[in-house]
């Protein structure tokens, strides 16, 4: 670090000029001082550089007036008397044009100089400048967030327009369709008349199409239930065995058409436990749709239900020994589990397909609510759902009930 020079030790020598002089050579802004008539006292080391080209004669001392302002010392002395609390003059050198700051210090009678290229910007210029700059962005900032916030409402707004609009919907296709599908099968019954093996076909392709139209109908009631926050699970003491046993014989018809084998396993070591039974049935019901959907003629599908024991705990709670014993804990859930044969599924699919109107195949048919809906309900009862899939090698759509109701 270059080391100020101390000009004049005489004036001001009760002050203590080395420590001023010192304090002032540890800052990088170019400054000198001076006295009320010009005489310079101090110059920092950034601020010799601007002095050195001044000719001065030997032996005689640099006045700020007179060798570097060229100037009459009484235009300063004016403005500041007059209150100005900085003076700017700006000069020609060599080296390009010279902007000079100055301040009074009126305890010491002293001149404090700073210098600097007149094509420099002033630090508190740019500090002038940069706060703006905040300020714009701050400003900035919470318009976007306001903007954020109005969009995130309409949309809001826009979507309980469209969960509205679909339950209104479903209600009025409810009733027409229920009556459509009696009218079929009051046909196909034969009550109102033989009908030949053409006219059987048909009515049973009718029928079927009416069914996938309830089916729709009814997902959708679900989901706008479900999206307005006002499902209401009735727990009840119920046989899962019983619930699932029903469902897979309303089901069966369904297989055969598509030529698609049904196998279902139910543990007899299943509890009695409280659940929501037509829930459940509705969730088991929209895997096996799904599985059916994504299976082809001569494949199989799999409906299992077991115990089984499901550790809630994380890893830091359980001792070591509380391990070991795992396998003789009791069972605390049922475990339920949908099996297919079908193309499988790659793993970056394996969280979305839960979620709303997401479909990863897009040439089969629904709307993409099936395995929301079943992820929902599920955790309605303090469970969990996933799935496991390969590529080829089919998908295994598995969820847990907590039978301990604690």
């Amino acid at each position: 670090m270059q080391q100020s020079t101390v000009i004049d030790e005489a004036v001001g020598a009760s002050l203590p000029i080395n420590v001023i002089s010192a304090l002032l050579d540890s800052l990088d802004t170019p400054l000198l001082v001076a006295s009320r008539s010009g005489r310079i006292l101090i110059v920092n080391g950034p601020a010799k550089p601007y002095l050195d080209a001044i000719p001065v004669t030997e032996g005689a001392r640099l006045n700020l007036f007179a060798d570097l302002l060229h100037l009459d010392p009484k235009v300063v002395a004016e403005q500041m008397e007059n209150g100005e609390r900085e003076v700017n003059l700006s000069m020609e050198r060599p080296s390009g044009r010279i902007r000079a700051r100055i301040r009074w210090l009126p305890a010491t009678d002293w001149l404090v100089v700073r210098l600097e290229r007149a094509n420099e910007p002033r630090s508190e210029s740019r500090i002038e400048d940069r706060q703006p700059t905040v300020q714009a962005l701050l400003q900035e900032r919470e318009i976007t967030y306001r903007n954020l916030l109005a969009a995130y409402l309409r949309l809001q707004e826009v979507n309980r327009q469209k969960t509205v609009f679909l339950a209104s919907a479903a209600h009025e296709l409810k009733t027409p369709l229920a009556v459509i599908k009696g009218y079929y099968d009051l046909l196909l019954s034969g009550s109102l008349g033989k009908l030949n093996d053409k006219q059987r076909d048909i009515l049973q392709e009718s029928k079927e199409s009416c069914e996938r139209l309830v089916r729709l109908v009814s997902m959708f009631l679900n989901y706008s239930t479900l999206e307005s926050g006002k499902l209401v699970l009735h727990l009840r003491e119920n046989d899962l065995r019983d619930c699932l046993g029903e469902l897979a014989t309303r089901w069966n018809e369904a297989f055969q058409r598509k030529h698609v084998r049904l196998e279902v396993s139910l543990d007899e070591a299943l509890p009695v436990f409280k659940f929501d039974y037509q829930k459940v049935q509705q969730t088991v019901a929209n895997l096996l749709d799904n599985a059916l959907k994504h299976t082809l003629g001569g494949g199989s599908v799999m409906l299992r239900a077991e115990p089984h024991f499901w550790d809630r705990r994380s890893a830091q709670e359980v001792p070591p020994t509380d391990r070991r014993r795992e396998r003789n804990h009791t069972f605390n859930s049922a475990r339920v589990a949908v099996i297919d044969t079908g193309p499988g599924l790659a793993a970056e699919h394996h969280q979305e397909i839960f979620e709303d109107f997401v479909r990863v195949d897009r040439t089969s048919s629904g709307m993409g609510l099936g395995l929301a809906i079943a992820k929902r309900l599920v955790q309605a009862h303090r469970g969990k759902i996933w799935v496991d899939s390969e590529p080829r090698r089919g998908s295994t759509f598995t969820f847990l009930l907590p039978t301990d109701n604690s």
